[in-house]
């Protein structure tokens, strides 16, 4: 049966996110907010909690998980970026974008893509943020998304209908939009709109 924490959305309280790392350290699968929906997430190092993720979402073998990360410090350790990239990167974080970089030698090879490639975000939701900042490192995440649809949940009492046994944590924080990321591919010199999601598309056209 899952925990069921009620956390400030603007104020997150420190007690509670710091239960939440606790979980997420013992291997356990969490339920948390961002700005673009809800989002299932882990360790970086758990494959077994990865592979729970994978197994709630009916995910394809290659499917792209993305690294959370509190701030742009965090990107340069997984994925490499070029001058060009970064300034976009910069100048539209925190927001619902995902960005696909090459990866480095330092991400697991398990979380790597045919094309060496990782999703990075920085998110822009306080308890994220809140989570983020404590973990001191990425939080391993996809879109909550069930199988069979396209929206994101944004309603942490239905997942808890669906999820209090699949998971170890769920967190409420709030009613959310429905929209999952914005996607853009920035391997080449020219971003590529991969999906059009929550964020703008304007910066990159």
């Amino acid at each position: 049966m899952s925990q069921f924490f009620y956390i400030h959305p603007d104020n997150p309280q420190t007690r509670l996110i710091h239960q939440a790392i606790e979980i997420i350290k013992k291997g356990g699968v969490i339920v948390y907010p961002t700005d673009s929906g809800y989002a299932l997430g882990c360790a970086i190092g758990e494959k077994a909690a990865m592979d729970r993720i994978v197994a709630i979402r009916q995910l394809p073998e290659n499917h792209n998980f993305t690294l959370v990360c509190h701030d742009l410090s965090e990107i340069s350790l997984y994925a490499m970026v070029s001058n060009q990239s970064y300034r976009l990167i910069k100048n539209n974080t925190p927001n619902p974008y995902t960005f696909i970089l090459p990866a480095t030698k330092e991400l697991p090879r398990r979380l790597m893509t045919k094309r060496k490639t990782i999703g990075i975000r920085v998110p822009d939701n306080a308890i994220a943020l809140a989570l983020l900042e404590a973990l001191g490192e990425p939080i391993l995440s996809c879109s909550l998304m069930l199988p069979n649809t396209e929206v994101t949940e944004s309603d942490p009492d239905e997942i808890r209908d669906y999820l209090e046994k699949r998971v170890e944590l769920i967190i409420h924080g709030g009613y959310l939009g429905q929209q999952p990321t914005t996607v853009v591919d920035l391997t080449d010199e020219t971003p590529v709109i991969i999906r059009e999601g929550a964020g703008d598309l304007t910066p990159f056209n």
